[in-house]
């Protein structure tokens, strides 16, 4: 399953108010969102047959299109009831859930006012994001040479497809040396995150250090570990962050709704020791999204 083209799958695709074969979800090689990016997108997990924070991941959806002048022709409660159907329709409990929504090929340039708005709704098992004996021990990440843009030269707090080229591009050459993923800095220098989830600190001051996220996602399972790590009496400080203060981070982990919580071990030449917060953080983390 895990080597089979996503494009072959057995199973049903929720399209446009639809239930179709997995295979025949096919869209034109003309349309808008391929061109032009005129796409976003959600990236969610269900666990034991209940997708974790269905409904935040929904607004933030309907919140990216209109950021991109797109109206979703569907209300938020169909879309939850399709992300539901789906994965009864698909026989699954643990599962990735993927809505998107982007522009048609009704026109083919810059400007699109008159094509349709689509969206699709697909569901597949999803395993660990990085190998899970790797995850024990903390991945190793790269800095890359990439940054993450001002909020005035992108839509930066849609999850839009544009904005994924350089975390695509970055990953890429972060696997290529080895390493599992890859820390962004910002348009200023600042570390930002990595390329499809947020970046924690434990500093020497037993305290959560993680970046402001003015130019990129605040992570729905970002704002979920601050609220676990405050009902664990650990504080987070969300501040800016320069690359050369990893020199007193104890712990780091990533977080994401594919990544979970994962501990890190190393960022270019910055080692880290996976501890107590990392572990606590993981298990607590993990009771949540698994509770019935």
């Amino acid at each position: 399953m895990v080597n089979m083209s996503f494009d072959n799958r057995e199973g049903y695709i929720w399209y446009n108010g639809n239930i179709v074969d997995w295979k025949a979800a096919n869209i034109h090689v003309l349309n808008h969102g391929l061109h032009y990016a005129s796409c976003v997108f959600e990236g969610e997990r269900a666990y034991k047959g209940k997708i974790f924070a269905s409904e935040e991941h929904t607004d933030r959806l309907f919140n990216s299109a209109l950021t991109l002048d797109m109206d979703i022709p569907f209300t938020k409660k169909e879309i939850l009831e399709a992300k539901d159907k789906l994965l009864i329709e698909n026989s699954l409990q643990d599962a990735y859930v993927r809505p998107v929504v982007w522009r048609g090929s009704e026109m083919m340039a810059v400007s699109a006012q008159t094509t349709k708005i689509n969206v699709a709704i697909a569901v597949w098992e999803w395993p660990s994001y990085f190998d899970p004996e790797q995850k024990m021990q903390g991945i190793k990440l790269d800095i890359a040479k990439w940054k993450r843009p001002s909020p005035d030269c992108g839509p930066v707090h849609a999850k839009a497809s544009g904005l994924y080229m350089i975390c695509t591009l970055s990953k890429h050459e972060a696997e290529s040396k080895g390493y599992s993923d890859a820390l962004m800095l910002d348009y200023r220098g600042q570390i930002a995150e990595a390329t499809g989830a947020n970046i924690f600190f434990k500093m020497s001051d037993g305290k959560l250090h993680t970046p402001l996220p003015d130019c990129f996602l605040d992570g729905i399972t970002r704002r979920t570990v601050i609220k676990i790590a405050k009902n664990l009496g650990i504080e987070t400080i969300e501040r800016k962050i320069m690359p050369e203060e990893m020199e007193n981070a104890e712990e780091c982990f990533l977080t994401g709704t594919a990544a979970e919580v994962t501990p890190v071990q190393e960022i270019g030449n910055y080692k880290f020791t996976p501890g107590n917060v990392c572990l606590h953080l993981t298990e607590a983390y993990s009771k949540l999204v698994n509770r019935k």
